[in-house]
């Protein structure tokens, strides 16, 4: 039997937030805000009994994204392997994290293959290492953000509202004209800005929360996430120019602070994947994060 899958829409949002609050998973994968942005590449949702359901497509290859909400699952996971007997393609599941693991493998036991994915970890810090960087381990940090402090002593931090959203996108215009051109990078670049692009238009209906750093009068960072769980918030955007120094631990440690102030609960800041980018990879591992947050493909044998 098909699924009825079809793109998200803003309408869906409450629904679908109410399934990933009940799966209590910490992954950005488990965040509307991600799946609307992100558009194609988190496929299309449909709803099954209390789950919210994914299907997703890269390339060629389609996958489900683990079921996320609560109750039956051996009901909705039946139902997806039906769903991809009905087109004769594997049934893959993605954001298979350990837990998740468990209840297959005591569902089904002996039936799914799993292989994990580093590039699709996500890093997680508790909220006071990054808003003190606090600790030998984080002295280099400290160093660049006095650094900042020293060269823009007039340097100030503003929240993100409808109204300062222009600053921020003609900051991006100046940041991803860098990336202009035609090589694989670039085109990366270009996919998050359109995300970008729409996380600006959907602002405040996504419920997205901001903060900008500014030197000289102008904007040197900004960033903006969303709370996933209620212990965890997620950072979906941080843009900085490279060429102002310190100005990217600065407005992690500033955002942190933000947080911390005004969710006293959340413990967790998720700072997403490194999307298998070296450059990107060393920079989350030199924050240590408190959490690498595993994840696996899970294919089921008998489909193979």
């Amino acid at each position: 039997m098909q699924i009825e899958f079809r793109h998200p829409a803003l309408a869906d949002k409450p629904w679908i937030d109410e399934c990933y609050r009940r799966s209590a998973c910490r992954g950005s994968e488990c965040s509307f805000v991600n799946l609307y942005l992100w558009g194609r590449g988190y496929g299309q949702v449909a709803r099954v009994g209390d789950y919210l359901v994914q299907f997703i497509k890269y390339g060629d290859v389609k996958y489900y994204a683990f079921p996320a909400g609560e109750g039956d699952l051996r009901a909705v996971i039946d139902a997806l392997i039906a769903d991809a007997a009905s087109y004769c393609h594997p049934m893959r599941l993605l954001g298979v994290t350990a837990e998740r693991r468990a209840a297959l493998e005591a569902l089904y036991p002996g039936q799914f293959r799993f292989t994990e994915n580093p590039d699709s970890f996500d890093y997680l810090y508790e909220v006071d290492r990054l808003a003190d960087l606090g600790g030998k381990k984080l002295q280099s940090k400290r160093n660049h953000c006095h650094r900042f402090e020293e060269n823009y002593p007039d340097w100030a931090v503003e929240p993100i509202t409808p109204a300062s959203l222009d600053r921020c996108r003609g900051m991006v215009r100046k940041w991803f004209a860098q990336y202009d051109g035609e090589t694989s990078e670039a085109h990366d670049f270009r996919v998050e800005k359109i995300a970008l692009d729409r996380a600006f238009e959907d602002y405040e209906a996504l419920g997205l929360e901001g903060l900008m750093l500014l030197a000289e009068g102008r904007v040197a960072a900004f960033t903006m996430g969303n709370r996933i769980q209620p212990d965890t918030f997620d950072v979906n955007f941080e843009k900085a120019f490279h060429e102002i120094q310190g100005a990217y631990p600065v407005i992690n440690r500033e955002f942190a602070r933000c947080v911390r102030e005004k969710y006293p609960d959340v413990r967790y800041l998720n700072r997403e994947d490194d999307m298998g980018l070296p450059g990107l990879r060393r920079a989350k591992e030199s924050y240590h994060p408190d959490i690498l947050l595993r994840k696996a493909e899970a294919v089921l044998e008998a489909s193979l």
